[in-house]
């Protein structure tokens, strides 16, 4: 058996569980704050996680994992690099291979869901579905541990009998998982049902790898002592806690918990801090004010529709202004020094010019990458080569086209890999002194393969509107 090492223990912890909408950074870091060994993210499913794109925020001093769609699906800084364990969705050991990989050097474990009993994650075979294909399950997480340099746990639920649970624990310890957390109910009980400490205990009792308690916020969980007393009754390694630090995260601190109030506070401070979302900002405000929501206040929050508005409610104006022209300062600077860098770093071969592509100058169909692409052809050089690269700070693109071995590039940086191959392709266009294709030139100017006849008919106007057709459907077939 292999396990993996780490400076991440997992023995007499008190633990943040992961929880959907819960375990975002702010969330967190609050954790941390207040006492929490570790904390757990939210489960993210692996397909998800595979579409994303490593980018390094320089604003906010974070590691965004960003989906397509420009949307942060999870966010980490180096406050909580050696303390975060980020809990996957998953049903297929490759996949889930694919996803550590993409994360393992930010966090400091990786953790596999087997015990939500909620839809959105059963039906895909996720979650508690799991627990019913044992093999799956063995797969899963012998091919992480033996792959990836960081601890994995897994978190379950318990079977229908205490026999049947102890031979999964079993079955599971022998991957070399480095934790096991359990929730003390079946898949088909909710949390108003009593947590089986009982079982629980048998489970630590029978396994020599640490078991991680959890389930106890119901009936156990009200302050930090519990915590110990919930551990002690389970006679587990350590504690895992959900809804009663959603409800107010300093039952971490041994000092006794805050007013929540000055949790609240503390909470949206990093919630802008690090720019989260404000219907997830909402969402976890939501579940600590609980009684509170028909109130005054509460009311104002539910009709909050962004950060700015989050903080007017809770008198809070100041800090949100302050910090965000601090962010916004500090963006403004980094692309200074970003543009600075970029034009100092730049070989003094590549020609650049100050122009953007704008479709609207253009006929159907044709394009400055278009009329470059025939040029090339008919002076029969090789095709043009283009570079693209995306700057971390806000997510831009520049490219730069490589003709006849000379560098082309825009000095601009847009929004789309698109855009910014047009531009190149102007640029160069333009060096060389040939046609891109606007409406406002004239027609004859167009690369194509038209014959001389044409041409001259062009200039002198004759049949303009039928020939920039034809180039257009020419175009057509060249693409």
């Amino acid at each position: 058996m292999t396990v993996n090492t780490s400076s991440l223990c997992f023995r007499n912890k008190a633990i943040l569980a992961p929880m959907v909408r819960v375990g975002t950074l702010p969330m967190r870091l609050l954790a941390l704050d207040y006492g929490a060994d570790i904390v757990y993210c939210e489960e993210l499913i692996d397909l998800k996680m595979l579409q994303c794109k490593r980018v390094v925020n320089e604003v906010l001093e974070t590691v965004d994992f960003v989906a397509p769609n420009e949307r942060v699906v999870f966010r980490t800084c180096e406050t909580e690099k050696d303390s975060v364990v980020f809990q996957m969705g998953t049903a297929d050991a490759e996949r889930a291979l694919a996803v550590a990989r993409l994360v393992e050097n930010d966090v400091a474990g990786i953790d596999v869901n087997m015990g939500c009993p909620k839809e959105y994650s059963t039906k895909g075979g996720m979650g508690a579905a799991l627990l019913s294909n044992p093999d799956q399950i063995e797969a899963i997480l012998t091919t992480l541990v033996q792959a990836i340099r960081k601890p994995v746990t897994c978190k379950i639920r318990i079977l229908p009998s205490t026999e049947e649970t102890i031979s999964l624990v079993k079955r599971i310890e022998k991957t070399g998982v480095a934790a096991i957390a359990v929730h003390g109910r079946k898949k088909e009980e909710r949390p108003q049902h009593p947590v089986h400490c009982d079982v629980i205990k048998a489970i630590s009792e029978a396994v020599s790898v640490p078991v991680i308690a959890n389930g106890g916020s119901h009936d156990f969980i009200k302050e930090y002592s519990d915590l110990q007393a919930f551990q002690q009754a389970t006679a587990a390694s350590a504690v895992m806690v959900a809804r009663a630090a959603m409800w107010n995260p300093s039952i971490f601190q041994k000092e006794g918990s805050q007013p929540l109030n000055d949790v609240v506070r503390e909470y949206i401070k990093y919630a802008v801090r690090y720019d989260n979302h404000y219907t997830n900002t909402k969402y976890c405000l939501c579940q600590m004010l609980r009684e509170q929501l028909e109130n005054a206040q509460g009311k104002q929050l539910h009709a909050a529709q962004s950060l700015q508005e989050i903080c007017e409610v809770f008198e809070m104006s100041g800090f949100y202004k302050e910090t965000s022209a601090l962010l916004e300062a500090k963006k403004a600077s980094l692309e200074t020094k970003n543009q600075v860098e970029d034009d100092q770093m730049e070989d003094a071969d590549v020609i650049k010019m100050a122009v953007k592509f704008d479709k609207r100058e253009y006929p159907p169909q044709i394009t400055p990458k278009m009329c470059l692409l025939e040029w090339c052809r008919k002076e029969k050089h090789p095709q043009p080569v283009y570079e693209t690269v995306e700057r971390p700070l806000d997510r831009l693109f520049r490219s730069v086209v490589t003709v006849a071995k000379q560098k082309y590039r825009s000095t601009f940086w847009e929004k789309s890999k698109k855009l910014t191959e047009q531009a190149a392709a102007i640029v160069c266009l333009r060096t060389l002194g040939l046609p891109e294709g606007k409406w406002s030139e004239e027609a004859g100017h167009l690369v194509s393969k038209r014959k001389r006849p044409d041409q001259e008919l062009l200039r002198n106007g004759e049949h303009r509107d039928e020939l920039v057709a034809e180039s257009a459907l020419c175009w057509v077939k060249i693409r």
